[in-house]
């Protein structure tokens, strides 16, 4: 299927052979992954529920699991959602890759859509269903927004957006995403957005995809879904907790396909993310660390935050030689933009991943402060 090599070995074959400044202590802002502790009230319920590690969890998920997601929608999104219109998923990744393949499985000629650049698990699940892909282009002149003609979008079998972006870090207003579920309707494409940042926003909530749907009127959120992760919101990376929701049609038939897949939660993390799902507080907290780093991230390189996101997306001469010249001198790893993206887009940018306390976080921008400056 000739997939593509992921971003993070093309960083290690790109700096095989470049020896970093020790002077210099290791720092990476390459992987989106929350360097800060997980909350307590999270490790006591994984603790408490070790003991059903003895048990097959099932496909479907707890009850409990179930519960804490739709409270988790109810009071972020203002969602009524039922129990056919969602499913929990190990992690956004799984059903990034699967998901696709479920549902274009008897397309002659399949066609998805999603922004470029992208996370990559976009392009492997396309290459699995042999699908042509028809980019979304991300770039400054459109501020970064997913801009497509419909003659093109009438041929869509199937269109992911991802607002919050990675890796750009842009953000869709409501009127945007209404005008994307009426197009979906229209043209009669099924339509995803990946929010697994929705809650990483700076200062005012952002919508759901499923708050556009109901606006226009479309209330069984028919041919519209989202999935979202546990993974930035709670720093829990390592609970591998997702779900998928939206038109529960769809829902109904993946449902029956999952039970092939083999990719249940255990137990004991069902447990832990039900709990995490069910609390909002604790993610107050990480927003605020957050913001502290983009304030850091504008006094040193004087950038501008964000709406959401933990990225920076680096304006660059030249993200490869940026890239390697870093590491070398500075002994910090970023990720070249155009390891992200196709056809020329993500090229002249790097992505910066804030997922550090501020005080670190300060360390790595200075350095990149000063590689900017010579």
């Amino acid at each position: 299927m000739n997939f593509e090599t992921y971003p993070f070995e093309k960083l290690n074959q790109l700096l095989e052979n470049v020896t970093p400044n020790s002077d210099y202590s290791a720092l990476s802002l390459t992987i989106g992954e929350p360097q800060f502790e997980t909350p307590a009230f999270i490790l006591d319920a994984l603790n408490d529920a070790s003991s059903l590690l003895n048990k097959y969890p099932k496909t479907a998920g707890e009850a409990e699991l179930r519960e804490g997601m739709l409270t988790y929608n109810k009071e972020r999104f203002g969602l009524t959602l039922t129990h056919a219109q969602i499913i929990p998923t190990f992690g956004t990744r799984e059903v990034l890759f699967n998901f696709p393949q479920f549902l274009l499985h008897d397309v002659k000629d399949p066609v998805m859509v999603f922004p470029n650049p992208f996370y990559q698990i976009y392009e492997g699940a396309a290459k699995a269903c042999r699908a042509e892909v028809i980019y979304l282009n991300l770039h400054e002149t459109n501020h970064f927004q997913p801009v497509i003609n419909e003659e093109s979008l009438s041929r869509a079998d199937f269109v992911i957006l991802n607002s919050p972006n990675n890796p750009t870090s842009s953000v869709m207003c409501m009127e945007d995403l209404k005008r994307w579920v009426e197009l979906a309707l229209k043209h009669d494409f099924v339509l995803l957005n990946d929010e697994c940042y929705a809650d990483l926003y700076l200062d005012e909530p952002l919508p759901s995809l499923l708050n556009a749907s109901i606006e226009v009127g479309n209330e069984s959120f028919k041919n519209v879904l989202v999935i979202n992760s546990i993974s930035k919101r709670s720093s829990a990376p390592g609970l591998r907790s997702g779900f998928i929701a939206g038109d529960a049609e769809i829902l109904k038939e993946y449902m029956v396909y999952r039970t092939y897949v083999g990719c249940a939660s255990p137990l004991p993390l069902q447990h832990a993310a039900a709990a995490a799902w069910a609390d909002q507080e604790h993610v107050d907290g990480f927003r605020a660390k957050y913001k502290k780093n983009f304030e850091v991230a504008k006094e040193v390189l004087g950038v501008d935050a964000p709406e959401a996101t933990f990225y920076i997306w680096l304006k660059v001469k030249d993200e490869i030689d940026f890239t390697v010249k870093l590491f070398k001198e500075y002994n910090l790893k970023v990720i070249p933009g155009s390891f992200l993206g196709r056809e020329g887009e993500g090229q002249g940018y790097v992505r910066l991943a804030l997922v550090y306390e501020a005080e670190k976080t300060r360390e790595a921008l200075e350095r990149i402060q000063l590689a900017l400056e010579q």
